[in-house]
C-alpha cells in the first residue's frame, strides 16, 4: 500500500497535478473505462502541458473523432473561404428557341447543392432563350476518382445516410446537407391500403417499390424504408399506423448518374423540354462547350456546423477528395490522406504509426492517438481558422440542435452543460470524446477519449467527463 501511495504521488507531480486530483481523476478513468481498452489524455490548454495520461500512445480507432483531423486540415489546406463551384455548360447553336447541342453540368463534390440550385441552371438556360434541348444532359463528376463507397461502409448499411457515396456530383435535400441522398416520406391512408408517399426533390432516376400497408391507430409501427443492395430500387415495407408517419433518408445508388436526373426532372418542371431522344449521361466537358453559369456553395467556414456538429460523414469524405484534387490533382481518398497525415505532420505530431482510411472515421482501418489527438487540439488553439474550427464542435447539454448537436442530449447536468465543446464518436465497439472542457476550477483543458470492446460507452464516457470536471 505505502509503494502504491509513494506511485501515486510520483505521477502526480510529473502530471503537475495536485495529488487528490491526480487520484480522483485516475480512479475515474480506471472506475469508468478500464485500463486495457481505453486510452485518455488531459493536456493544460494554455500550455499544452500532459497533466494525466493512459495509454496515451496507444494506437486506436478514432470513430468521428477522425473528424477533428480532416476538418482542421480542410480549414487549413482549403481555407475557411473555400467554395464549391459547380459550372452550367452548353455546346451547339440555338435555333429559334431551340438548343442543338448538350447540356453539361460539371461538378466538384458541393455537398450543399439543392433543387433550388437546380433551378438557378434553368434560369441560365432560359435567359438565353433555350426552351427546348435537342441533345443529352451530360454530368462531369472527373474531378473525383476511386471508389464512390467509402471505405468502411457494410452492406447492410450503404441504404443509410451515414453511409453514403461520394461523387463530384451529388446533392442534398436541406441545410443538414447529408449528400447523395433522397428524402422519402411515407403518411398512412385507410386501413388496409399502401400508404402514400413523396420523394425530395424527385424521383431522381430511383424505382419505389411500395410494399407497405395502413394498420390502424395504436398498432405497431413496423414501417422500413432501404434501397436494395446495389440497386436504384427503394422498397417501402412493414404496418404504418394511421396518426403516425415514416420519414427516411435514403442514399443513391450513383450520385452522379441520380443527381443529374434530378436536375433533368426539376428543369423539366420549370418548361424546359428535352427531345424524345435525350438521355442523362456521364462524361467530360468538351473543350469546344461554352460556360454559362458558376453556381458557388457558401463558404467553407458556412458549412462547418453542419459537418461538426451533426458528425455528417459524407462531408468528411468529400472534403478529403477535395484536398486532393487541388494539392495533388488526384481527388481520391488516397491523395487525400496523404495530406492528412502531412498537415498533422506540420503540427509536430507523431502520425507515423497512424493509419488514415478516410475523413469521416467510419472506417474500422483508422488508428490515431488520444496524445496525438489532444496535441492537434493545443495547436490549431494559434490557427487563424481556429474560430470556426472551435465554433463547429457539439456543446455539452445544450439543446440547441445547430449548437449543441451530438451532444445536445448528453452531460446535461447543470454543473456540465456549456462546460464541454467536444467532438463525438461511434462505430460498432469504438465510443470517442475529443475536445475542450472549463474544469470546476475555472481552468481550460483539452481531452481526449478514445474508448473500446465497453458495452454502452458513452454512458462511462460521460461519467468519466463528470469527474473531470469536478476534480479539476
Amino acid at each position: 500500500m505505502k509503494k502504491i501511495f509513494q506511485l501515486v504521488i510520483l505521477l502526480a507531480l510529473f502530471f503537475s497535478l495536485p495529488i487528490q486530483s491526480f487520484a480522483s481523476i485516475n480512479g475515474a478513468v480506471t472506475t469508468h473505462l478500464g485500463k486495457s481498452n481505453a486510452a485518455v489524455t488531459i493536456r493544460d490548454a494554455e500550455s499544452g502541458k500532459i497533466v494525466y495520461s493512459q495509454n496515451g500512445d496507444k494506437l486506436m480507432r478514432p470513430a468521428s473523432n477522425m473528424k477533428l483531423v480532416s476538418g482542421a486540415a480542410a480549414l487549413s489546406i482549403l481555407g475557411e473561404d473555400y467554395r464549391f463551384k459547380t459550372n452550367l455548360y452548353i455546346d451547339g447553336i440555338i435555333v429559334n428557341d431551340t438548343l442543338n447541342g448538350n447540356v453539361y453540368i460539371k461538378g466538384s463534390g458541393d455537398p450543399t447543392l439543392k433543387k433550388d440550385d437546380f433551378l438557378e441552371f434553368a434560369k441560365e438556360l432560359k435567359r438565353i432563350g433555350i426552351r427546348t434541348i435537342n441533345g443529352h444532359l451530360i454530368g462531369d463528376d472527373t474531378a473525383f476518382s476511386g471508389s464512390t463507397l467509402p471505405p468502411g461502409v457494410l452492406k447492410s448499411d450503404e441504404t443509410y445516410y451515414f453511409g453514403a457515396r461520394t461523387s463530384a456530383i451529388t446533392m442534398s435535400q436541406n441545410n443538414d446537407f447529408d449528400a447523395s441522398t433522397v428524402i422519402i416520406t411515407a403518411k398512412p391512408g385507410k386501413v388496409g391500403a399502401k400508404p402514400s408517399y413523396s420523394i425530395e426533390p424527385n424521383l431522381s432516376g430511383m424505382v419505389i417499390s411500395n410494399q407497405a400497408k395502413t394498420v390502424s391507430k395504436g398498432s405497431r409501427n413496423t414501417i422500413t424504408i432501404k434501397r436494395a443492395y446495389n440497386t436504384n430500387r427503394i422498397i417501402i415495407s412493414g404496418n404504418l399506423p394511421q396518426g403516425s408517419s415514416k420519414k427516411e433518408w435514403v442514399t443513391l445508388q450513383d450520385p452522379s448518374k441520380n443527381t443529374m436526373q434530378a436536375i433533368k426532372q426539376t428543369l423539366q418542371g420549370t418548361g424546359l423540354k428535352f427531345v424524345k431522344s435525350s438521355k442523362v449521361e456521364l462524361g467530360k466537358v468538351p473543350q469546344k462547350a461554352t460556360l454559362l453559369y458558376t453556381n458557388e456553395s457558401r463558404m467553407l467556414a458556412a458549412i462547418f456546423p453542419a459537418f461538426m456538429k451533426l458528425s455528417n460523414n459524407s462531408i468528411a469524405d468529400i472534403l478529403v477528395k477535395a484536398m486532393g484534387k487541388q494539392q495533388l490533382g488526384e481527388g481520391s481518398t488516397n491523395k487525400g490522406a496523404t495530406l492528412l497525415k502531412k498537415y498533422s505532420d506540420s503540427l509536430d505530431i507523431p502520425v507515423n504509426n497512424w493509419r488514415f482510411a478516410d475523413g469521416s472515421g467510419l472506417s474500422n482501418s483508422n488508428r490515431v492517438t488520444s496524445n496525438g489527438l489532444s496535441q492537434l487540439l493545443y495547436k490549431v488553439q494559434k490557427e487563424s481558422y481556429f474560430g470556426t474550427f472551435f465554433d463547429s464542435l457539439p456543446v455539452a447539454g445544450n439543446k440547441d440542435r445547430m449548437v449543441g448537436g451530438t451532444l445536445k442530449s448528453r452531460l446535461t447536468n447543470s454543473a456540465l452543460q456549456n462546460r464541454i465543446y467536444a467532438k463525438t464518436g461511434y462505430i460498432p465497439n469504438v465510443y470517442t470524446l475529443s475536445g475542450y472542457m472549463k474544469g470546476q476550477s475555472g481552468k481550460q483543458y483539452i481531452f481526449s477519449i478514445l474508448l473500446e470492446n465497453k458495452s454502452s460507452g458513452n454512458v462511462y464516457i460521460d461519467r468519466t467527463m463528470a469527474a473531470l470536471v469536478k476534480n479539476l
